[in-house]
């Protein structure tokens, strides 16, 4: 079934006005641009299994609340190339993170292993080719279990509220999947831009870098292009020159950089914004997490890493990876898609949903040109994302 929203914008998306942004925030952590807008801010390790060292960010309340009267945790996991700055460099009228804690909740900001702010390891001496050799099966294996266990054991609190943007809920559905002894602890699922099939995906880059797939894993494997898309690299560095004010003229091509990827959505994008967003995206990834998703594109299928018919003989007993029994993600979820979504194609999502084992709704965002960022960036996204998302939060 689909639920209601409690407010549209009243007069078109198109005309909302743009947002101004303080371009120094593009040179501040998660931690500094929470504590410079007035509110409490805290930074935890956790340790994976697997030697990974993980960072969490934390606003515990907003202010409009206290530890009194908090409705509990939810942790908010990012996408791809993203980390837990993309939660508040719209600033406290925009940013997911101080929305929700101003509406009482205790918000964690996930960072996934090899972004920015979780770059650590147990072992000081591990190679390259064995750091960066995962993707988000093991973000969902290893890692999603102990941020949990450490977000409840530090919050004195025995449930919490999951909600994901893009690979964020990528990583969920398998997490589920594998480890159900934490249903119990899960109130619900929140899935934003939902990401497990991806044949229908739109993306020019994503269709550009399937065509490539077998040359890139080789370049992976043999030439040692472990790290894709480094934090605070050479596209960072165009774009914080280019974007400013100063360079008007080039204002196109920084808007593009996005809407190549991710569907066009010119007037829900906040020009003002993007030196500050470029000085956060990207924040780092593995090349074997584009890989992976480059061969859910080519196969049209959820699947394990397909690391080629020999080796998946000796790791999977089988010629072909096995495909993730989304029938076992039965925490209570709730997706949140939209039409001009290049990566969460709609019909991508349909097939997502006729999978799921307890699809309580799905909200389709009422607005046709949202598109994969707006998620997180767009100029009207309490209206027509946050405020819908906050109504599902407050009755689970």
């Amino acid at each position: 079934m689909k639920f209601s929203v409690v407010v549209l914008c009243l007069v078109g998306c198109a005309a909302a006005s743009v947002i101004p942004r303080d371009l120094d925030d593009a040179h501040l952590n998660t931690v500094e641009i929470a504590a410079k807008y007035g509110y409490p801010a805290e930074t935890h390790e956790v340790q994976t299994d697997d030697g990974y060292i993980l960072t969490l960010h934390r606003i515990p309340f907003g202010k409009k609340c206290g530890k009194e009267n908090s409705k509990g945790p939810v942790l908010i996991q990012h996408g791809l190339f993203c980390s837990s700055a993309d939660w508040v460099v719209m600033g406290p009228d925009h940013g997911l993170a101080f929305i929700l804690a101003d509406n009482c909740y205790d918000v964690w900001m996930g960072n996934s292993r090899g972004n920015r702010y979780s770059l650590g390891h147990t072992d000081p001496g591990i190679s390259d080719d064995d750091y960066w050799n995962f993707s988000w099966h093991e973000m969902a294996d290893s890692d999603l279990p102990r941020v949990i266990d450490q977000i409840l054991r530090l919050s004195e609190s025995e449930q919490l509220i999951y909600a994901g943007h893009s690979q964020g809920t990528t990583q969920f559905f398998i997490f589920n999947e594998l480890h159900p002894e934490y249903e119990s602890k899960i109130k619900g699922f929140l899935a934003m831009a939902p990401i497990a099939f991806m044949g229908h995906s739109d993306s020019f880059v994503l269709q550009l870098i399937s065509h490539f797939q077998a040359e890139l894993n080789w370049i992976s494997q043999f030439i040692g292009m472990n790290q894709f898309m480094p934090s605070g690299g050479f596209i960072s560095q165009v774009a914080e020159t280019v974007c400013k004010d100063v360079y008007p003229g080039l204002e196109a091509l920084c808007d593009n950089i996005l809407f190549l990827a991710c569907g066009f959505d010119a007037d829900q994008l906040n020009t003002t914004a993007l030196p500050v967003i470029f000085g956060h995206v990207p924040a780092g990834a593995s090349t074997k997490q584009l890989l992976h998703y480059a061969q859910s594109l080519n196969s049209g299928k959820f699947r394990w890493f397909d690391h080629g018919v020999v080796k998946n003989e000796i790791i999977y007993g089988s010629i072909h990876p096995p495909e993730y029994q989304l029938d076992k993600v039965t925490v209570p979820t709730y997706l949140f898609w939209s039409d001009n979504d290049w990566l969460a194609n709609p019909k991508d999502v349909e097939k997502l949903k006729e999978k799921l084992g307890n699809l309580v709704a799905d909200h389709e965002i009422p607005y046709e040109k949202f598109n994969h960022l707006d998620y997180m960036w767009a100029i009207d996204v309490v209206d027509l994302l946050y405020k819908p998302m906050l109504e599902v939060m407050d009755k689970l």
